[in-house]
């Protein structure tokens, strides 16, 4: 099994690039996010690899971080997404801001990605919370940091979840919040209201 390629960069037209290494080429497909920093043809370059064998056929998918190869592998552990969906989304999205989106829940942005419907963004937040904060490692905490902290927010995101459109949740959470409430209160009074 192949970890890690260590080659010259022969040839790249996305999403395929070939690697030299010593004499042999390597063809992979990569996201978009490998290929923006990827070194001139002809200079060395080292990528994270994944292995894919089929009934009928081998893949090879290059990364150039270790995060997006692990991302990619998460993704297709959710039922529908494959090879294709997990590169879609890689080329569409960073991994910190992908974590970022999986933990507060944000359906709309992740159905936003080419490939990915609603069904599918709910799918992923359901299956991927857990482990959205190890996506990226320290750069997914720091992202995690960044989901709403004030109480009004945390209940927009909170009644989103529950398939409320966003600008509609964020106004049932503006117009329930009182001074000192917090998200729990601020979701139960929007709720009450909604029922009326």
């Amino acid at each position: 099994m192949i970890g890690r390629l260590k080659g010259i960069l022969a040839h790249k037209q996305p999403p395929w690039l070939v690697v030299d290494v010593h004499g042999v080429g390597y063809e992979l497909e990569a996201p978009m996010s490998t290929f923006y920093d990827l070194p001139e043809l002809g200079r060395e370059v080292a990528l994270f690899v994944h292995y894919a064998q089929k009934e009928d056929s081998v893949a090879l998918y290059g990364f150039l971080r270790e995060a997006e190869r692990r991302l990619f592998r998460d993704l297709q552990k959710v039922s529908g997404i494959g090879a294709r969906i997990a590169l879609a989304v890689l080329s569409g999205v960073s991994v910190d801001e992908f974590a970022r989106l999986v933990q507060a829940g944000d359906v709309t942005a992740l159905a936003r990605i080419p490939g990915i419907g609603k069904k599918t963004a709910e799918r992923m937040v359901v299956e991927l919370r857990d482990r959205a904060a190890g996506l990226a490692g320290a750069g997914a905490a720091t992202a995690a940091a960044g989901v709403p902290a004030d109480p009004q927010s945390e209940a927009a995101i909170a009644l989103q979840q529950l398939g409320y459109k966003p600008a509609e949740a964020a106004r049932m959470a503006r117009e329930a919040a009182a001074a000192g409430d917090d998200a729990a209160a601020i979701i139960r009074k929007a709720l009450k209201s909604a029922l009326r």
